[in-house]
């Protein structure tokens, strides 16, 4: 029998640990990769949250590290811990990346026999003991098995989410989950064991595809999500017009790739319904200005149209061809770019569509789509700039519900696409 290389991503030293405590009621696992600057709030945050919200339970954190090459765990192991709170500092093993991180949290949860377990990010600056309560009390009552975040954030933030995941897994699967690549998670015993199970950490599942991969299983294998509102984050945010397409690729990817999987479900969905929110929204401070360089985003837009030209009208439609290259020629002269609603959704199922109808190069794919993520997202930003960040809010909304509307293009393109293909 193959034996392979990584049955499990926890050390011989974890192992003994989870041996001898034996059980856990509430564990908090934290994902951290070179986080030193704030690795120590989190700790810190998450013993108030497990102290004060669950006294008489038995209750453990354990740091996630992707072997950073900073001080992140020497800071870990340097926060003082009251008695009834267990800490483990551990390397994993594995693909690097956050969803191999996430799957060591995963197999100790399991192997803890925690009720519950929840996952927050090592880069937070805004963390309160009130999340850990938030996301994990109603998996202990019961009231739901997976949980995700809901924060308020600042117009510029989120790009990924707002423009291309929020509205496409809303489309596909009808569930209004505003965050489902969020970062913070509440999870049951039985669907980390259920994440851990799978044979998936050879993919991009192990890095930044993880999250989105958890909400979509959690969706289509039936387990009961919640949704925990969490107040204003604040982290390590990034100017939109920086590179992230190695998260994008990443991200959409497994998205893309899991609509094959579902397909059979998603295909029947004609509209959304809301997710239950488990606790009253907070009240934000003012929230954390995010500088944009418009003229990087509208650059990156017109100079990628210009050299995949050929690609983008094979793989997208005529008339959707068209009026993205009337875009980029306006851009070009001086415009502001302005692409609709309607347009980026088709675009997106365009290229959601492509991905499952290439047998080969689908991670070059991503990277063909990334200028025109740029050029959406220089539209968007021109849209919000002189709203405030509940008007920009609507906005985004707005571009799901045409996601909804437009998901018919998407559903014949691969019904005549298997009439032909048998």
């Amino acid at each position: 029998m193959e034996i392979k290389k990584y049955e499990t991503a926890l050390r011989d030293d974890i192992l003994t640990w989870i041996k001898d405590i034996e059980k856990v009621d509430v564990l908090v696992g934290i994902p951290s990769f070179n986080s030193e600057d704030t690795i120590k709030k989190v700790i810190k945050e998450a013993i108030k949250g497990l102290v004060t919200y669950f006294p008489g339970k038995r209750k453990a954190i354990l740091i996630s590290d992707g072997g950073s090459l900073d001080n992140t765990r020497e800071k870990a192991y340097a926060v003082e811990l009251p008695k009834e709170v267990e800490r483990k500092v551990t390397i994993y093993r594995g693909r690097p990346g956050k969803g191999t991180s996430f799957r060591g949290i995963f197999e100790a949860a399991t192997l803890l026999k925690v009720k519950a377990c929840v996952v927050v990010d090592s880069d937070l600056k805004s963390i309160k003991p009130e999340w850990i309560k938030y996301l994990a009390e109603p998996i202990m009552k019961g009231k739901a098995e997976y949980i995700t975040p809901h924060y308020l954030r600042h117009k510029y933030d989120s790009t990924i989410t707002n423009l291309i995941v929020y509205p496409l897994t809303r489309a596909l699967y009808g569930y209004q989950i505003r965050q489902p690549i969020g970062g913070e998670f509440g999870l049951s015993r039985d669907i980390a064991s259920f994440f851990f199970q799978q044979d998936v950490w050879d993919t991009d599942v192990a890095g930044f595809g993880i999250d989105i991969w958890m909400t979509t299983l959690a969706i289509n294998e039936g387990f009961k999500i919640g949704q925990a509102n969490l107040g204003l984050k604040i982290h390590q945010a990034k100017d939109p017009s920086s590179d992230l397409s190695y998260m994008l690729k990443q991200v959409l990817g497994t998205l893309f790739y899991m609509m094959g999987e579902y397909k059979k479900n998603w295909i029947k969905i004609t509209k959304s319904h809301e997710v239950s929110s488990l606790n009253r929204c907070e009240k934000a401070n003012k929230l954390m200005p995010i500088t944009v360089d418009f003229e990087k985003l509208t650059g990156e837009f017109v100079n990628g149209f210009n050299q995949f030209a050929p690609l983008y009208k094979e793989i997208l439609s005529h008339d959707n061809f068209l009026m993205i290259q009337e875009t980029a020629e306006k851009a070009k002269a001086g415009k502001i770019v302005s692409i609709s609603n309607e347009l980026w959704a088709r675009t997106i199922f365009d290229f959601a569509f492509t991905f499952h109808a290439w047998a080969c190069n689908r991670r070059r794919l991503i990277d063909i789509l990334t200028p025109l993520y740029f050029g959406r997202t220089a539209s968007h930003f021109y849209k919000v700039d002189s709203l405030s960040n509940e008007q920009a809010e609507k906005l985004v909304k707005q571009q799901a519900e045409a996601f909804e509307k437009e998901k018919h293009y998407l559903i014949e393109k691969f019904r005549v696409w298997e009439n032909i293909n048998g």
